[in-house]
């Protein structure tokens, strides 16, 4: 029997060295023109590289505590509830503002806040000491904007209106009077300053700055505030620890 493979014409190699050749020379074939394929993405080179991406902001935290008022923040009312009042816009030896009207009609609250201190009992005498009585039946108040607003000579204080009572805008605390030093005249002496001590402290107590420029605002329905000035005033003075040679009250 005939050998399968004798007589047979073998088949060339050619056509397989021709694709491997192909292929090689594929290899060293130059890239294709730019306009050829176009990559959608933008090219990045380097002289101009790509801009890192934004973070994303983060949303603040939630806070459960109230906002600190401001001065701006709170409502303010003229300190006496009566149609004739009359007031100076200076006073004798300290900043303060006497507002002149008849025995009896209603002293407020210039704001919302808590009563600091109150006095109940008229212990002035001319013998002395002068200063820490001379305001009589008195009353004065932390406003919620920092601002302490003291009110003396009254001659009823309202039940209820004591030392770390909370009260409001135009809540009653008392009635205009003649107690303390008064000379006798019915008026309310009126004074704005910083806390400081928050008690005991009558030389500033009594008013550190003028009162008048804010009793003309809040008689017009106004709520020019204080808070900047008396602020301004402790910054530059502190709180001082006596009072000097002023023996003057209110």
């Amino acid at each position: 029997m005939r050998s399968p493979s004798i007589g047979r014409r073998a088949r060339p190699a050619y056509p397989v060295l021709l694709l491997v050749a192909a292929l090689a020379a594929g290899c060293d074939r130059p890239a294709a023109p730019a306009d050829a394929w176009r990559d959608p993405s933008p090219m990045v080179t380097a002289a101009q590289p790509a801009e890192p991406a934004s973070p994303r902001p983060t949303p603040p935290a939630a806070s459960s505590a109230a906002p600190t008022p401001t001065g701006t923040d709170v409502r303010r009312v003229f300190p006496v509830r009566a149609g004739n009042v009359d007031y100076h816009p200076t006073h004798g030896g300290y900043p303060g503002t006497d507002l002149f009207a008849d025995c009896g009609e209603p002293v407020v609250a210039v704001t919302d806040g808590v009563v600091l201190e109150v006095s109940r009992v008229d212990r002035f005498d001319k013998r002395g000491p002068l200063g820490p009585n001379n305001g009589g039946l008195s009353v004065s108040l932390l406003g919620d904007d920092g601002v302490r607003y003291y009110g003396s000579h009254l001659s009823a204080i309202t039940a209820g209106v004591d030392a770390g009572v909370r009260v409001r805008a135009g809540q009653q605390l008392g009635k205009v009077g003649r107690t303390g030093n008064a000379n006798n005249v019915c008026h309310l002496h009126f004074g704005l300053s910083p806390k400081c001590t928050g008690t005991n402290d009558w030389w500033i107590r009594r008013g550190v700055v003028w009162p008048a420029p804010y009793l003309n605002s809040w008689r017009k329905g106004g709520n020019r505030s204080p808070v900047a000035e008396v602020t301004a005033w402790q910054r530059k003075h502190g709180c001082p620890t006596s009072p000097g040679r002023s023996t003057a009250g209110g």
